[in-house]
């Protein structure tokens, strides 16, 4: 990943309170992540940054949209993201272990002699995290599901029917011992 100095808040001179922060993502955000299952992105990022003496409390505002396939028949689907997420920052003496062996993923540790803050990371997983895990086409005016029909006939072809289960030798004798306990 790219090291970006727009994702850096200086923290060190602020005084205590809130400060606010804007960031506008777009597909070019995500590049350096690697291939992603959306495109189109055009997200409002809002970060509400409120300093006390030995920590901070972060508060991200996810808004905006983006294009997704849908689940079943693969057509573009445009969603709009709204989400909210909450991170305490502690400074401590040695963070790469108390980040080990910390449990709750809401609370994440620095170093007492940081002096920025990246909140690239954390922009990425947000926004993952605003995409509902199940994508489909909303039902159509014409009471389908909103899928593309050419789609969904091909998918109902290569449905397997129900068949009856087919006896298999192995069970046959143990039928036997049912018959036996019944006596």
């Amino acid at each position: 990943m790219g090291h970006r100095r727009e994702f850096e808040i200086p923290f060190v001179g602020l005084k205590p309170g809130i400060h606010e922060y804007s960031y506008q993502v777009t597909d070019r955000f995500f590049e350096s992540f690697g291939p992603q299952d959306f495109t189109g992105v055009n997200a409002q990022v809002k970060v509400s940054l409120d300093r006390k003496s030995s920590f901070m409390m972060l508060k991200f505002e996810i808004g905006g949209n983006l294009v997704v396939s849908c689940d079943r028949c693969g057509n573009d689907l445009p969603l709009d993201l709204w989400d909210e997420f909450r991170v305490t920052v502690k400074m401590v003496e040695e963070p790469e272990l108390m980040n080990d062996q910390e449990e709750d993923p809401d609370v994440y540790y620095i170093g007492r002699n940081e002096s920025h803050i990246d909140v690239a990371a954390w922009i990425y997983e947000f926004v993952n995290l605003s995409i509902p895990m199940q994508k489909t086409c909303a039902p159509g005016s014409s009471g389908g599901d909103g899928c593309n029909p050419a789609a969904m006939d091909i998918l109902k072809k290569m449905e397997v029917k129900d068949q009856e289960p087919s006896s298999n030798p192995i069970w046959k004798d143990l039928e036997k011992f049912r018959d036996l306990e019944k006596e």
